[in-house]
């Protein structure tokens, strides 16, 4: 019976974790859901872009959209403002070199006024 339970344990604490990471978007970011929208994150130092897909990973065009990544770097938060590019991602600039992964969250209004967020843990 203890065994039992171990092994229930072990497989339920495995598949928590299995899901647990982010997926890798076509643009080589991470995604997070925000709402009914998948948001893909990329940093390359400075400069953030984030582009917008529906559920079925179809992108959107972000003319329209806005929105504020707020970003863990050297453990202080950096508020970085995003604004549409080429209508196919929002980009924006931090004051310092961000790591590639940041921690933070993605806040975006969408055309309609919605608001919705991503989070990258």
């Amino acid at each position: 019976m203890y065994a039992r339970c171990l092994l229930i344990g072990a497989l339920l604490a495995w598949s928590g974790s299995a899901g647990a990471h982010e997926a890798k978007g076509t643009n080589g970011g991470r995604i997070a859901d925000a709402g009914s929208y998948h948001v893909e994150m990329v940093v390359k130092s400075e400069v953030v872009d984030v582009f917008i897909s529906d559920a079925g990973e179809k992108p959107i065009l972000t003319s329209g959209f806005k929105g504020t990544a707020i970003l863990v770097a050297g453990g202080k938060s950096q508020r970085v403002v995003l604004a549409p590019v080429d209508g196919k991602r929002l980009s924006g600039s931090a004051t310092v070199a961000l790591p590639s992964q940041p921690k933070g969250v993605v806040q975006l209004t969408a055309p309609d006024g919605k608001t919705v967020q991503a989070k990258f843990d």
